[in-house]
C-alpha cells in the first residue's frame, strides 16, 4: 500500500511508515494512491464481520503485513458485534457501541494498536491525541499496557461528558491524561503543533492515534460493509447513511466503502451547530465560527480534520460534493428527537438522535435508511436523563470506572507547557 501527502504529493510513504508517523510534512493528512474495487460484492457479503474485514484490510494494505497476519489483528480487535436494529419501517439503527468503551471508536482504536504493534519494531513511540469525548476511551483501553508505547490524551476541560471522562481518565500506567483549559479545536491545534516539532517527534517517537491516522479510518469502513451485509438483498441498492459528524473520520471511512464498490446511494453529514461543512456545501466557503458547545459534545469540532480526505476522494472518484447531504441540528431538536425515538421504544444519545432526525428529513419513497448510533445512551446519562426524565442505568464497563478518582492533569492552552509534559 502506498500513500501520499495531500500537503504535498512528493512525499509517499507505506502503510507502515504512514502508521508510524501519523502526519505527514506540513501536517498534511495521508492518503491511499489506490483503493481496491471488489467486484463480487454479494459474495463478500455473505461472509462474516471477522472474514469480511479481514479480505477487505488485507486488499487494502497489500502486501506488507501477510493475509494471516491480519486476519490475527482483525480477530484480536473486532471481538465484539455491529448489528443493525429496526427503528422505523424503512429505517434502522447501527449500533457501535458493543465494544469495551461502549463506542464506535473501539473498531478504529483496537486496530490501529494491533497495526502498530505489528510495524513498530519494539521501538519506543508516545501516542498524543485529542479527543472530544470517545476517541480518548478507545484509544486508552486499546493501548492499555503495551510494551514501549506512551499514550497522552487532551481534552476539553469541562466539555466532555462526566462519564466519557472517567471512562479514559481513571486507568494509569502507561495512560496519562491532560484536561486543557479550550476548545477541542485548541486540543487539536496543540497536536498538530507537536507534530511540526520535528526534534520533540523524533526524541520522543511522536505518533497521533486520532483519525489523521489511516489505520483507523481504514478499520473503521469495515461496519459500513457489515451494516448492508445484514440488509436484505433487494434493498441494498437503495441504502442511505446518515453519519454524526465532527472530526469526519467516520463519514471519509464509509465514502472510501462506497470507492471500493459497496453500493450506497448517497451519505448525510449529520451536525449540530458546529455547522462548518454543512455551510461550505451550501456556498463554497470555508468559514468555521467559534466552536460551540453542544448536548451533542463529541461532534463539538468546528474545523474537522478529516475533511481535505474527503475532497480528495470525491474529485479523484469523480463524485459532485453536492452529493453530500449535509444539515445542522440545533440542541432543541436533537432533545425533541430524542423524546420521539424514546416514544417508539429506541433510546438513542443525542448524536445518533441528530443522524435519525436528519435522515427521516431526507428519506425518499423506496430507500432503506441506517443511521449510525456511535456511543451508548448511558455515556451520556446526564443528558438523557435529563431529557427523559429517567435513571440509565450504567453497563458495567461505565459502572466500574464511574467509582475510581480522576487522574488527569490540567494544562493551559500553552504549547511550551504540553511540551514539559512530553519530555517529562
Amino acid at each position: 500500500m502506498k500513500l501520499y501527502n495531500l500537503k504535498d504529493n512528493q512525499e509517499q510513504v507505506s502503510f507502515s511508515q504512514a502508521v508510524r508517523q501519523g502526519l505527514g510534512r506540513q501536517q498534511g493528512l495521508f492518503y491511499p494512491t489506490e483503493l481496491p474495487k471488489f467486484d463480487d460484492m454479494d459474495a463478500l457479503l455473505e461472509l462474516g464481520f471477522v472474514e469480511r474485514s479481514s479480505q477487505i484490510l488485507s486488499a487494502v494494505i497489500g502486501d506488507e503485513l501477510s493475509p494471516e497476519k491480519i486476519a490475527e489483528m482483525v480477530s484480536t480487535a473486532f471481538q465484539f458485534p455491529a448489528p443493525i436494529v429496526s427503528v422505523t419501517d424503512d429505517i434502522y439503527a447501527l449500533e457501535l457501541f458493543h465494544g469495551p468503551t461502549l463506542a464506535f471508536k473501539d473498531f478504529g482504536g483496537r486496530f490501529m494498536a494491533q497495526s502498530l504493534a505489528a510495524v513498530s519494531n519494539g521501538e519506543k513511540i508516545t501516542i498524543l491525541t485529542a479527543t472530544s469525548g470517545d476517541t480518548g476511551a478507545a484509544v486508552a483501553h486499546a493501548f492499555l499496557g503495551m510494551e514501549n508505547i506512551e499514550v497522552v490524551i487532551l481534552y476539553p476541560k469541562g466539555k466532555i461528558s462526566p462519564l466519557q471522562e472517567k471512562l479514559f481518565c481513571t486507568l494509569g500506567e502507561n495512560i496519562r491524561t491532560v484536561a486543557i483549559n479550550g476548545t477541542f479545536d485548541d486540543c487539536q491545534a496543540l497536536v498538530k503543533q507537536a507534530f511540526d516539532d520535528q526534534a520533540l517527534r523524533q526524541d520522543i517517537g511522536l505518533n497521533s492515534a486520532n483519525s489523521i491516522n489511516i489505520s483507523r479510518l481504514l478499520a473503521q469502513t469495515c461496519y459500513y460493509f457489515e451494516a448492508v451485509a445484514q440488509i436484505a438483498k433487494e434493498k441494498r441498492n437503495d441504502v442511505v447513511f446518515s453519519v454524526p459528524s465532527g472530526n469526519f473520520g467516520d463519514l471519509t471511512a464509509g465514502l472510501f466503502a462506497k470507492a471500493m464498490g459497496l453500493p450506497v446511494k448517497r451519505f448525510i453529514a449529520a451536525t449540530n451547530a458546529n455547522d462548518t461543512v454543512p455551510r461550505y456545501l451550501e456556498t463554497g466557503e470555508w468559514t468555521p465560527n467559534k466552536t460551540v458547545a453542544t448536548i451533542s459534545n463529541a461532534m463539538d469540532v468546528s474545523q474537522p480534520n478529516n475533511w481535505p480526505r474527503i475532497e480528495e476522494l470525491c474529485r479523484l472518484q469523480g463524485w459532485d460534493l453536492s452529493s453530500i447531504v449535509s444539515g445542522s441540528v440545533s440542541d432543541e431538536e436533537t432533545a425533541e428527537t430524542v423524546k420521539q425515538l424514546s416514544a417508539i421504544d429506541y433510546l438513542s444519545e443525542p448524536h445518533g438522535a441528530i443522524a435519525f432526525r436528519l435522515l427521516e428529513e431526507n428519506l425518499q419513497a423506496g430507500e432503506t435508511g441506517v443511521f449510525l448510533c456511535t456511543a451508548h445512551p448511558a455515556k451520556f446519562k446526564e443528558v438523557v436523563d435529563e431529557i427523559l426524565a429517567s435513571d440509565i442505568p450504567l453497563p458495567a464497563p461505565l459502572a466500574k470506572h464511574a467509582k475510581l478518582p480522576l487522574l488527569s492533569v490540567e494544562l493551559d492552552n500553552d504549547f511550551s507547557q504540553l511540551v514539559t509534559l512530553l519530555r517529562s
